[in-house]
């Protein structure tokens, strides 16, 4: 599984750091990236990167440097916290977008073009955005719906991406369901290597409809693999972040609200 530096620091702060108060040690984040396999120059180089774009700003105290995440990205981590760890995402209904006169057409995994100006989007009718927009449903013709939809979104791009991580995490599934112990290193690497891989398939899958997918869509399944990985790993992952990983105030705590409530919710979904 190939890795870059700020895709995974991203992974960090979004997995262990934020739910935890959103500041972490840069020598935490090195030792912890040194277990996923990333050196220390690639750190600090993705580290001035992820600053330079605002997602990360940086604080020191005496010798040592604190990362915290940019006030103009939580809301970023918001949603995807929200796609990973909160109820099942699922669109019902359509809408359809007349937007004129736009030299750059809108961009968006969601958004698929179906005539000049004209886009249909998954979901109800959210904000109002530019143009015209109206609700729409599937009427008849439901056999044809999947078919149309690969064209439109390139499903089998994302069926690929949730089959990849399939095949990456079941052998860990099972070993785990035959008793394998981890430790807590072992454990919370593992997790963020599934968040990783994960969230990079979910965050572009447009989530359609029921109707528009294939009989043999893969996204359940991931989504029930990840659920399962998650709950699993967790034990031993937090403790090591309890036990190892230092913010602006001493250790990291185990767990949070914020933890807590992730774990509940996967529990119950």
């Amino acid at each position: 599984m190939a890795i870059r530096a700020p895709a995974m620091i991203v992974t960090i702060y979004g997995d262990v750091v934020v739910p935890r108060g959103g500041v972490l040690w840069m020598g935490t984040l090195v030792e912890t990236c040194a277990a996923l396999g990333l050196g220390e120059s690639l750190v600090r180089t993705a580290v001035s990167r992820l600053v330079s774009a605002g997602q990360l700003v940086g604080e020191r105290e005496g010798r040592r440097s604190y990362y915290r995440l940019a006030e103009s990205a939580r809301q970023d981590f918001a949603e995807a916290a929200h796609l990973l760890f909160g109820p099942r995402p699922e669109r019902r209904g359509w809408t359809i977008r007349y937007i004129p006169g736009q030299d750059d057409p809108p961009r968006g995994a969601a958004m698929a073009q179906i005539g000049p100006d004209l886009y249909l989007v998954p979901g109800a009718a959210g904000d109002a955005g530019p143009g015209l927009m109206f609700g729409a449903e599937l009427r008849a013709g439901a056999a044809l719906m999947p078919g149309w939809a690969e064209r439109l979104w390139r499903l089998d791009d994302y069926a690929q991406g949730y089959r990849r991580m399939i095949a990456l995490f079941a052998p860990l599934d099972e070993a785990l369901a035959q008793g394998r112990a981890l430790s807590g290193t072992e454990a919370l690497v593992a997790r963020l290597l599934l968040v990783h891989s994960y969230r990079a398939v979910l965050l572009r899958d447009p989530r359609l409809p029921p109707e528009a997918l294939p009989p043999d869509w893969p996204g359940d399944e991931a989504r029930a693999l990840f659920r399962r990985l998650y709950l699993a790993l967790s034990g031993q992952a937090d403790a090591r972040i309890g036990a190892r990983m230092e913010g602006s105030d001493g250790l990291l705590p185990r767990e949070t609200a914020q933890t807590r409530a992730r774990l509940e919710s996967l529990s119950s979904h």
